[in-house]
């Protein structure tokens, strides 16, 4: 669904997301944003997997419901070790890889 609207053309912004996402931000930027946005999407996706609420996470990684529910809604930057703390309460790291070229 995200796909298909980024695609469509909107007369309101004079063409697609993508068109404008490009006009507005660097590269670089949209990269980082992407990055932040895969990681925020993989971390909820591991907490629903084994259904676990955001108030039992918060009982498992020491980090507090609210600072959960900012950091999946991408309200918050959140700090490396925090998500890291997160990450681990779910069985999961991060790890680093080459950074694929277009």
């Amino acid at each position: 669904m995200k796909e298909d609207l980024m695609k469509m053309n909107n007369s309101a912004i004079g063409g697609t997301w993508d068109e404008l996402e490009r006009e507005l931000f660097t590269p670089e930027e949209i990269a980082a944003s992407d990055l932040r946005v895969n990681l925020i999407g993989e971390l909820i996706k591991a907490r629903q997997e084994r259904g676990i609420s955001q108030k039992k996470l918060e009982e498992l990684s020491g980090v507090k419901q609210p600072i959960i529910a900012r950091m999946e809604k991408g309200i918050t930057s959140p700090q490396l070790g925090t998500v890291l703390k997160v990450l681990a309460s779910l069985g999961k790291t991060l790890k680093v890889v080459p950074i694929e070229s277009e």
